[in-house]
């Protein structure tokens, strides 16, 4: 890229505040910052900076340019992580995404995979965004729903998240339990604050009870769980977490209907790395001995 030493030095300054906290992070002579700030002004005609004696404060025009060369340093920094990946060997750091709902079911595996293959840094990293692989933001990314459709990913089916419904023993003394579909409607329920929400077991629900039966709304799992245990109502929840716990009883049988479909998704450029396919393989054995039949192709 022609002039990227100039821009990457007014990315700097604008950073630090100061010729001599872009010098110490760039690893130059002051002077060169100098050097490049003045070319690049003279280049383009414009003042990046105001000079003054605690340092230099971007203008408008250096703002622009600042979040310009920030977003070319962020995705060359991506690029060079997608590169470093495709090494032969099982090392180095391995960056797997999911929503934080299937960290039950992953950090086990993820934690024998580690102990497996004692080379390798797991990054496991939880949020509601969808990390973009094409930018290297992950290396594997296990999704639920819908099959994933950005372009030059790789999809596979992996297994269906196991859903049940719940309440504590708390709940059930109090208000009893519904014993068929139709009962559901006299109880109070706990579930998402997003009335359209595209889980399965959310979709199923609305077709059963008025949105008015969810009495407490939140927009995350865990908070749900912890309601769902503090009897404030009835509410869905893995089957391992729901079974895991004493105090809470299984409403109704689980349906297939109320399971999500979980996909592994990785980037066409790493999918055949040695330790994205050893990733792979693991998290494929893990789902075929959680579920006690063959993996999904």
């Amino acid at each position: 890229m022609e002039h990227w030493d100039e821009v990457r030095t007014a990315y700097q300054v604008a950073r630090q505040g100061t010729v001599s906290g872009a010098a110490d992070v760039l690893g130059v002579h002051h002077a060169t910052v100098i050097r490049h700030i003045d070319a690049l002004e003279q280049r383009l005609g414009v003042k990046l900076f105001q000079r003054h004696a605690r340092g230099y404060t971007p203008t408008e025009s250096g703002e622009d340019l600042a979040r310009v060369a920030q977003t070319t340093e962020d995705q060359l920094q991506q690029l060079v992580g997608r590169i470093r990946g495709r090494g032969s060997d099982v090392s180095g750091e391995l960056m797997v995404t999911s929503i934080v709902e299937l960290s039950d079911f992953l950090v086990p595996v993820l934690t024998s995979f580690k102990e497996e293959y004692p080379d390798v840094v797991v990054r496991y990293l939880t949020d509601a965004r969808v990390f973009r692989l094409e930018y290297g933001e992950a290396h594997v990314a296990v999704r639920a729903g819908t099959a994933p459709e950005e372009p030059d990913n790789v999809v596979q089916p992996l297994m269906k998240l196991d859903i049940g419904l719940y309440a504590s023993k708390r709940y059930a003394k109090k208000h009893g339990l519904p014993e068929t579909e139709d009962a559901l409607a006299g109880h109070t329920f706990v579930g998402s604050d997003n009335p359209d929400g595209r889980a399965p077991f959310q979709k199923w629900l609305r077709s059963k009870v008025p949105y008015d039966r969810v009495v407490f709304r939140t927009t995350d799992t865990a908070s749900m769980m912890r309601a769902v245990r503090g009897g404030a109502g009835i509410g869905f929840m893995t089957r391992d977490q729901g079974e895991a716990d004493p105090d809470l009883i299984e409403v109704l049988p689980a349906k297939d209907d109320w399971s999500p479909q979980l996909w592994l998704v990785t980037h066409v450029d790493l999918h055949r790395t040695a330790k994205v396919q050893a990733l792979v393989s693991h998290l494929k054995a893990a789902a075929k001995a959680k579920s006690g039949a063959a993996p999904q192709p």
